[in-house]
């Protein structure tokens, strides 16, 4: 992608007239030497595993080769569908579907790194979900997409989206804020507001440590895939209500690879500290591995 900032996104779609997504596929046609309507198609088909994998991750009996995990969505799904969710229905499904993506992957599924493995679960859950509940048609869902992957692939170029690399925040964090850039732009909001909404959801999770026990994708991964949806909601919501991130958002990114540098190894996907190295995740970590 030509891109190298999203302030540049952002000039290009404002001086064109276009969405986010409306200037990336064209991009993307041009570098690739392939039709929109192919690389659309592509995108779809990437849309229609999302949906697999809620499926997949919601029974009740799926466990991870581990043994750790497992069941989550589906106690979170009984428990909305009881009525008693507190935040309502569309919080409450959101994280459902972050929760079953997450379990999905962790049981050998197929998933779509959306920007990780380790993350997968943020921005399907949050497009899913709003697609659902709003009845948004699947094109518009899948142009999102488009305007999410823009996002995260100038993270990836000015910072990193690995966890080894950067901790948690460079993982689930650049998920959060591709996903709340991707809902803004559902729900109607301009490319300044993608904008804003990306960088008020990766502000939100800078300094998150990647300490995952037993070295396995699921402590405390899987939970902090429902936290990172809840995020993009917060940064999408604050974004389109007019409310604006008071530090540009490439200034954000460069913050986050700044932090990242200045964490510890044990911090950054080795197991060797945060809850890792608690007491209780050793005990796991003996019970999986003897």
């Amino acid at each position: 992608m030509k891109y190298n900032s999203i302030a540049e996104i952002v000039e290009e779609a404002e001086n064109c007239g276009k969405k986010i997504s409306e200037i990336v596929l064209e991009e993307q046609s041009k570098a690739l030497e392939v039709s929109e309507n192919e690389i659309f198609e592509r995108m779809k088909n990437s849309l229609e595993v999302m949906k697999a994998s809620v499926e997949e991750g919601i029974k009740s009996n799926k466990r991870s080769i581990s043994g750790l995990t497992g069941g989550s969505a589906a106690k979170m799904k009984n428990y909305v569908d009881s009525g008693l969710s507190i935040c309502g229905n569309v919080f409450g499904e959101a994280l459902v579907k972050a929760l079953a993506i997450s379990e999905t992957n962790a049981c050998m599924g197929k998933i779509v790194a959306a920007p990780t493995a380790g993350s997968c679960g943020i921005l399907p859950a949050a497009v899913l979900t709003v697609m659902e509940e709003k009845n948004i048609d699947t094109d518009t869902i899948v142009k999102s997409l488009f305007t999410a992957s823009a996002f995260g692939i100038v993270i990836a170029k000015n910072a990193s989206i690995s966890g080894a690399e950067g901790g948690c925040q460079a993982e689930c964090g650049s998920a959060s804020a591709m996903a709340a850039a991707a809902l803004t732009e559902i729900c109607g909001g301009s490319a300044k507001m993608c904008a804003h909404a990306c960088a008020i959801s990766l502000k939100n999770i800078l300094g998150l440590v990647c300490d995952p026990v037993a070295g396995l994708v699921e402590i405390p991964c899987i939970k902090r895939n429902a936290m990172g949806v809840s995020n993009a909601f917060v940064g999408a919501e604050l974004a389109l209500a007019g409310i604006e991130s008071a530090i540009p958002v490439d200034e954000v990114i460069m913050a986050m690879k700044k932090i990242g540098n200045s964490m510890p190894s044990s911090l950054k996907e080795t197991a060797e500290g945060g809850l890792a190295a608690t007491p209780t995740a050793k005990e796991l970590t003996k019970k999986v591995f003897g």
